[in-house]
């Protein structure tokens, strides 16, 4: 049985997500919270597989919780929930470690795909959007912040790497490179082991950061 932690702070919205949540005959509730900080103590103490977290709250915000939880618990996975799909505290929730975001109006099914997509160490943010938001929000000091790295990658990972910035699927990759779409997903495989990326948002998140992908480009 997969544990989820609730975290948001209007009481509306926790039981909607519960009920949701616990329609599942293999999810559970494990855990609510109403702020940031008792986020961050109930994941230590239930240790649950995916949280699904608010960005703005009291106390400490999603974001400053959701980093907390990455860098203390990396095997549990944090989806964001927010207001807008391009909402400067979600681009800072993927900087902080999150492995997506959903739209607090997306539809149940909408939301337990992303789940269940989280869970099987997906990432539930599609790469255009992501970009998206790179653009808009990318700060100009956080820019090259890994451009050291980049020499870990061979120049077909880079080009792989950059492809994955632009929102391609390995299929389309794989007919820009005239490559197998197994190479494709072998590939971004090595990417994300050499680089220690969670997954392909976080590897959009250090294309732009590392200036293999320009903002706006």
């Amino acid at each position: 049985m997969t544990a989820v932690l609730i975290c948001d702070d209007q009481e509306l919205v926790r039981v909607g997500l519960r009920m949701i949540v616990d329609s599942q005959p293999d999810l559970h509730v494990a855990g609510e919270a109403a702020d940031g900080a008792e986020a961050v103590a109930l994941a230590r103490e239930l240790r649950p597989d995916l949280v699904l977290m608010d960005v703005r709250m009291p106390v400490l915000d999603g974001v400053a919780a959701t980093e907390r939880i990455c860098a203390e618990l990396p095997e549990v996975r944090v989806l964001v929930i927010t207001t807008f799909d391009l909402d400067e505290y979600a681009y800072s929730a993927l900087r902080a470690g999150a492995s997506g975001f959903l739209v607090k109006d997306a539809p149940a099914e909408e939301m337990l795909v992303a789940v269940r997509g989280v869970l099987r160490g997906d990432a539930m943010v599609s790469p255009s959007v992501t970009r998206r938001l790179l653009d808009r929000y990318l700060a100009h000091d956080h820019a090259h912040d890994g451009a050291g790295k980049l020499a870990a990658l061979t120049e077909r990972e880079k080009d792989v790497l950059g492809l994955v910035a632009r929102g391609l699927s390995n299929g389309e990759i794989a007919g820009q490179l005239f490559i197998g779409e197994t190479t494709v997903k072998t590939h971004v495989g090595r990417v994300l082991a050499k680089l220690g990326l969670r997954d392909r948002v976080h590897a959009v998140v250090f294309a732009y950061e590392s200036g293999l992908v320009r903002p706006g480009g």
